[in-house]
């Protein structure tokens, strides 16, 4: 059996066993965290930080989560909402002049957050991604696909730029700067939007699934890339100007400890070690559904709250790759596991795994009290 580094409660001993189960079945490595009122119970991570697994994965190992950056970028809109400075129900346009030409006008910020905003689709050079005036400026002046707010279609890239510029307006800083001074600082939580040069040695850089090579593109299972609209390929993920980049919607680069932590925020009703980032009603925002239905792109059927997907009680959202993020509000619990061994999308439950061996030591925990 592969070798798990780390702690964990013996009550969800299932939570290690089972990433020991996937290193087993060959991939490269990756980390696991639960916490349960804010504290961890599990903390564990195994296998190798490089392809040529001659690296191990370390305690402070991080990679990129790709869209599991969402939950950080909406966990900053919705603190600023908490603030009463951001209005889910104002027009872009009331923050971001711009935004409202070529029939924008009526596109709320919560459209934003729930990818019914009509903009899904990143049809830019990928270079522009790390430009962010470029980036906004080219968003601003589109048009959108479909009535605001009417339907709903994954908006993979583009979200981070718009909720983003939205936060950069108000609050002034960048979303990477927002997040580090208002979350990760107050948390110490090892999380990153915009990777600075000093952290690069602890990097595991994205394994393609096994039969691939790096130019292996992001896709949903089952949903055509529309014409024209840029795909992003594992070596830009794992390209310098990636890290360096803020894309709010998938660069954010961290490990399951650092995401837990943050998004027990979520599970504990806004408070944690000693902080209080959001009320217990700015935190219960984020479960009111914006849509149910059948994503456009995605092709699948869904639940969007603002700014996380909603799954029955619970809340949280993937990236491509494998990693994941589940919030149990009602159990004081977040769930994440977060790797860099990449599998096909339909052919990719290790994240749940993980999420219900959580659940199963969480059952064990509530006997035992």
């Amino acid at each position: 059996m592969a070798d798990i580094q780390g702690s964990y409660d013996e009550l969800f001993s299932a939570v290690p066993g089972a990433l020991a189960e996937l290193l087993d079945c060959g991939d490269t490595g990756g980390s696991a965290a639960v916490f349960v009122d804010g504290e961890p119970v599990v903390d564990v991570w195994g296998g190798f930080a490089d392809a040529e697994r001659t690296v191990p994965w370390q305690r402070d190992t991080i990679t990129n989560v790709w869209s599991v950056t969402k939950t950080m970028t909406a966990l900053c809109a919705l603190v600023l909402a908490d603030r009463g400075e951001l209005d889910p129900d104002a027009p872009v346009g009331r923050y971001w002049p711009e935004f409202g030409a070529a029939g924008k006008e009526k596109v709320l910020v919560r459209h934003l957050l729930a990818h019914t905003a009509g903009l899904p689709d990143w049809d830019g050079p990928i270079e522009d991604l790390y430009d962010w005036p470029s980036a906004t400026a080219r968003l601003a002046a589109l048009a959108p696909q479909w009535e605001p707010g009417s339907a709903a279609g994954y908006h993979s890239l583009t979200q981070g730029f718009l909720v983003g510029e939205v936060i950069r307006r108000i609050s002034g800083r960048s979303v990477g700067e927002f997040f580090a001074r208002e979350v990760a600082g107050p948390l110490g939580a090892d999380f990153h939007i915009g990777l600075p040069a000093e952290h690069d040695h602890r990097v595991a850089s994205s394994v393609p699934p096994p039969g691939r090579d790096e130019d292996y593109a992001a896709g949903a299972p089952g949903a055509a890339a529309p014409p024209g609209a840029t795909t992003i390929r594992v070596r830009d993920g794992n390209g310098v100007a990636w890290r360096r980049a803020q894309i709010p919607a998938a660069s954010g680069f961290g490990n399951a400890r650092s995401v837990a932590l943050v998004q027990s925020v979520m599970a504990c009703g806004g408070a944690l070690r000693g902080r209080r980032l959001l009320s217990q009603a700015g935190c219960d925002r984020a479960k009111e559904e914006q849509f149910q239905g059948v994503d456009r792109l995605l092709g699948m059927p869904v639940r969007y709250g603002l700014g996380y997907g909603l799954f029955g009680g619970a809340l949280g959202w993937g990236g491509w790759g494998g990693s994941i993020v589940m919030i149990e509000p009602g159990d004081r619990m977040a769930v994440a596991y977060v790797t860099a061994q990449m599998r096909e999308p339909g052919d990719d439950q290790r994240g749940m795994e993980i999420v219900m061996a959580a659940y199963e030591g969480l059952q064990g925990l509530q006997a035992s009290r």
